[in-house]
C-alpha cells in the first residue's frame, strides 16, 4: 500500500521470492508499475485479496486512520499486516480488534500513533512483533545520509537538478489541491512578453507544488520541482499566448487545465471533462476568474464557499440569511452564470470559519446543486 521508493523496493524483493504482488497507490505510475511486474488495483481490490498487507504511504487528511474497522473487514481472515510507514494511518484501537477476532493473524510495526508508545496494547499483544521507529539512527543509515549529501552537493556543484536542496524559498499554493489522480497538466500563460522573455519556472513549481504536497510527504520547492514532478510521473505541458498588454506586465492571466481526473467540485469541469481554473493578480492580490466555463471575480484570501445553484431570484438572500444567523460575516459576494435563468456560480467572502452545521443548512436549500467550503 504505496508505491513510492520504499514500496516498488519491497515489491522488487518480494517479486525475488516467488511473490504475486498487487499495490494500491493512486499518484503512481502505470508504466513504473508495469516495469517491476506490478500490478495497481483500487483500495479494496488491493486489501480485499492480500495475504500479507506492507504500508509505505504517507500520513495524510485522506490517509489518516485508513485502516479501521470497515477495512479489516473487507481483508481475508488471517491476514498479516507491516507498518513501517507512519502510525496514523491504522486506527490501532480498530487493529487490536482484528488481532483478537483473528481477522489479522500477524502484525509487524515499528511505527506508532504516539512514539514512544506509552500503555499500548499492541505493544503487549502476543500476535504483534514491534521494534523502536530508529531507522534513521543506526550507524549504516547515518553513513548512507553522509553520501547522499556529499554526492547531492557535488552534483548541484556541476549543474545537476536536486531532489533534496530546502534553500529556495516558496509561497504557499493551493492552486489545484482537492484533486485526485493527476497525470498531465496544461498551463496556459497569457503575456504581453515574447516568448523567451517570459521565466515560467517558479509557477510551474507553484502548481507541482499544489497538486504534490497534499497528498505525500515530499516538500516541492523551486529546486527540485521538475525533478519531483518527472519521477511522480506528473506531465506538465506549457503554452504561452499572446496578449496585448505593457511588457512591464509580466502575466495577463495563467490557466490551469488538468485532464482525466476527479474533482471536489464537479462545476470546475469544462464540457470536454477537463478540470479548468483560471486567475490573475489584480493591485497585487490574486484573484480567481474562472471555473469550469463560469466566469467569476473572486479574491482569493480567507475564506471562500463556493455554490453551483440554479439561477434563480433569492438566492444571495437565502445563503446571506443561512450565515448571517450563524454570526458568519460575509464581506463579498460574486455570481457568474454561463446564460440567465439557468446555471451560476456564487462565490461568498467570509471572515468566519461556518460550523458544518452551517454549511450542511446551505447544501439544503434545494436550488443549490454543490458547494466546496475553501480556506486559503
Amino acid at each position: 500500500m504505496g508505491f513510492g521508493k520504499v514500496g516498488s523496493e519491497v515489491a522488487r524483493r518480494a517479486k525475488g521470492l516467488g511473490m504475486h504482488v498487487i499495490a494500491h497507490d493512486p499518484y503512481a505510475a502505470a508504466d513504473r508499475a508495469r516495469a517491476v511486474g506490478v500490478d495497481l488495483v483500487s483500495f479494496d481490490g488491493a486489501i480485499s485479496a492480500a495475504d500479507f498487507i506492507s504500508l509505505h504511504m504517507p500520513l495524510t487528511p485522506t490517509t489518516d486512520k485508513v485502516f479501521n474497522d470497515v477495512s479489516f473487514g473487507k481483508m481475508k481472515k488471517g491476514v498479516r499486516i507491516i507498518n513501517v510507514a507512519r502510525g496514523g494511518v491504522i486506527d490501532e484501537e480498530a487493529l487490536v480488534r482484528a488481532l483478537d477476532s483473528g481477522i489479522v493473524a500477524q502484525a509487524a510495526l515499528d511505527v506508532f500513533t504516539k512514539e514512544p508508545p506509552v500503555d499500548n496494547k499492541l505493544v503487549q499483544h502476543e500476535k504483534v512483533i514491534v521494534t523502536p521507529h530508529l531507522g534513521a539512527s543506526t550507524i549504516e543509515a547515518q553513513e548512507g545520509v553522509a553520501i547522499e549529501i556529499a554526492e547531492a552537493v557535488a552534483g548541484a556543484l556541476m549543474g545537476e537538478l536536486s531532489a533534496t536542496a530546502v534553500n529556495a524559498p516558496m509561497v504557499s499554493a493551493e492552486l489545484v489541491a482537492g484533486v485526485s489522480g493527476v497525470k498531465s497538466v496544461k498551463v496556459i500563460y497569457a503575456s504581453a512578453r515574447a516568448a523567451d522573455d517570459l521565466d515560467t519556472r517558479l509557477l510551474r513549481a507553484m502548481i507541482t507544488k499544489g497538486i504534490i504536497e497534499p497528498i505525500s510527504d515530499t516538500i516541492v520547492n523551486l529546486v527540485n520541482a521538475d525533478f519531483i514532478a518527472k519521477q511522480r510521473g506528473l506531465r506538465i505541458i506549457e503554452e504561452k499566448v499572446p496578449h496585448d498588454g505593457s511588457p512591464q506586465e509580466p502575466l495577463e492571466s495563467i490557466q490551469v487545465q488538468l485532464a482525466h481526473v476527479e474533482s471536489k467540485f464537479a462545476s470546475a469541469l469544462s464540457e470536454g471533462g477537463d478540470i479548468i481554473v483560471e486567475g490573475k493578480v489584480k493591485d497585487g492580490i490574486p484573484h480567481l476568474t474562472k471555473v469550469g466555463a463560469y466566469s467569476v471575480d473572486v479574491s482569493l484570501e480567507g475564506s471562500l464557499i463556493l455554490c453551483r445553484q440554479v439561477d434563480q431570484p433569492g438566492m444571495i438572500g437565502k445563503v446571506g440569511s443561512i450565515l448571517g444567523s450563524q454570526n458568519v460575516n460575509v464581506n463579498f459576494m460574486s455570481v457568474g452564470r454561463t446564460a440567465p435563468r439557468r446555471r451560476a456560480i456564487m462565490a461568498i467572502g467570509v471572515d468566519d470559519e461556518p460550523t458544518k452545521e452551517t454549511l450542511q443548512r446551505i447544501g439544503e436549500v434545494p436550488a443549490i446543486e454543490e458547494f466546496v467550503y475553501l480556506k486559503f
